[in-house]
């Protein structure tokens, strides 16, 4: 691993804190966590920066999951189905990391975040729960999870990832009708296995800083436990306001980066 000053490693592990509480929030941590590792070692491969991230970022998602599981109910069963699909989806994207430019991605990123904060916007009941929607899941919004959450947002976490955790939650919350907690609940159990499948890819090539990993993994895990901890306790409107602040912000940060 490069070496780093003391102070380029005090910022990162506040990164990975602050990561970790958006993610466990509403997702969307890897808009702060993957722009440091970037800064902090600018002449590394994308692999190193990548790999480092899925590292950290795992260990902070499976706390958060945990917490959300000890504290809510949470429709497991579906959320390994969907998680597992997520799995192979996410390796598939790690593989073809290196065929896809990101030049390519980040202007449709761009309109889908943009259309996605406009409805969140304009529909204020989206993410709260209707007598309608508490009737027990159909065969076929199962498989639709299973299919386009699960293996496609797993794919597009392997290959690009910023904001996987967001579009879970936003995904989960349209497809099968779960309030925001409950969908970001189980959107972090969804995402420990796009995280695990593209991690052990970057790790069979070799392309994790690991020491520097497991001590941001440390203050990642804080950050995804106090930030679960607060959203089950502040509800649906607290992570609807994050949600709409972090879809922005991803907004900003990726038209930053395609035109500036």
């Amino acid at each position: 691993m490069p070496e780093i000053t003391l102070t380029t490693l005090v910022l990162l592990c506040l990164a990975a804190l602050v990561a970790g509480w958006i993610d466990a929030v509403v997702g969307g941590g890897g808009l702060l966590l993957l722009p440091a590792l970037l800064i902090a070692f600018p002449n590394a491969a994308n692999g190193y920066v990548l790999g480092t991230n899925k590292a950290v970022a795992i260990v902070g998602t499976t706390g958060a999951a945990v917490t959300y599981a000890r504290k809510t109910k949470v429709p497991v069963g579906t959320a390994v189905r969907v998680g597992l699909a997520a799995l192979a989806g996410s390796s598939f994207g790690a593989l073809f990391v290196t065929m896809v430019s990101k030049e390519v991605l980040r202007p449709l990123i761009i309109v889908v975040l943009v259309a996605v904060a406009a409805f969140v916007i304009l529909k204020p009941s989206f993410g709260v729960r209707t007598e309608e929607d508490r009737a027990p899941l159909t065969r076929a919004r199962i498989v639709t999870a299973i299919v386009l959450v699960g293996g496609g947002i797993g794919f597009y976490d392997g290959l690009f990832g910023p904001g996987t955790g967001t579009f879970l939650v936003l995904a989960l919350t349209a497809v099968l009708h779960l309030d925001l907690v409950t969908a970001s609940a189980t959107a972090k159990i969804v995402n420990v296995c796009t995280n695990a499948g593209a991690l052990v890819t970057f790790a069979l090539a070799g392309t994790v800083y690991w020491q520097l990993a497991a001590l941001m993994a440390a203050f990642n895990l804080t950050g995804g436990m106090i930030g679960a901890r607060m959203a089950l306790s502040k509800g649906s409107g607290f992570v609807r306001g994050v949600l709409l602040v972090v879809v922005l912000s991803m907004v900003a940060k990726l038209g930053w980066d395609q035109w500036a």
